[in-house]
């Protein structure tokens, strides 16, 4: 399930962020593609404003589409709502460079039995946590810390309980974590990075 609603205001770009190309070729397209390339998901769905389902349709036509919504939540359960798999994946288009085999690899945990699993990447920062002042309160322990990618996978069973808990988070995962359901944590890949600000876009030109 790609949510694919967002207008990503960061990036700057004259068209929704799914739809800005690298190399030639849309975020939503490489991710569909990606996705399909991994040889284990059979089926994805793309959740998109109304006004760019035809749009969507065209730029990935292996994949069905779903009118999202204003939030990302929105967007997950409406794919949620077309889908009767056991396991699914959410992953954001804002990631076109993922590689398959990442696809695969969540896969693989959630059939060794975990109920969610996710990637994550050690963080390579020094980390600093900061008042209201703008000063440093302490220096937190980054050896702890995972900087968590897409895809993220679940059953479907528990995806569907944890989005009905109408809880907020920032990914899938943290609605999971609010049930107090264990969340597994894999590797995760560098060329999984998310497009989120202009650097990120030249970035991922650049790398296509």
């Amino acid at each position: 399930m790609i949510p694919a609603a967002g207008m990503g205001t960061r990036l700057g770009e004259p068209v929704p962020k799914a739809f800005v190309e690298v190399g030639g070729v849309t975020l939503l397209e490489r991710s569909v593609t990606a996705a399909l390339a991994s040889g284990v998901v059979d089926d994805v769905v793309v959740a998109v404003p109304e006004e760019l389902i035809d749009r969507a349709r065209q730029v990935a036509p292996a994949a069905r589409v779903v009118v999202g919504g204003s939030e990302r939540s929105d967007s997950v359960r409406a794919a949620l709502a077309v889908t009767d798999a056991d396991l699914v994946l959410v992953h954001d288009a804002a990631r076109p460079l993922t590689p398959p085999g990442l696809f695969a690899a969540v896969v693989d945990a959630l059939i060794a039995g975990a109920e969610a699993v996710v990637p994550g990447l050690p963080v390579a920062d020094t980390l600093k946590r900061v008042d209201d002042a703008d000063l440093v309160a302490d220096t937190v322990d980054r050896s702890v810390l995972r900087a968590v990618q897409t895809p993220q996978g679940f059953t479907a069973r528990l995806l569907r309980r944890a989005h009905e808990s109408a809880q907020d988070a920032t990914d899938d995962a943290g609605l999971v974590e609010a049930l107090g359901v264990p969340v597994h944590v894999i590797a995760g890949d560098a060329m999984a990075f998310k497009v989120t600000t202009p650097f990120d876009l030249r970035l991922a030109r650049l790398l296509a």
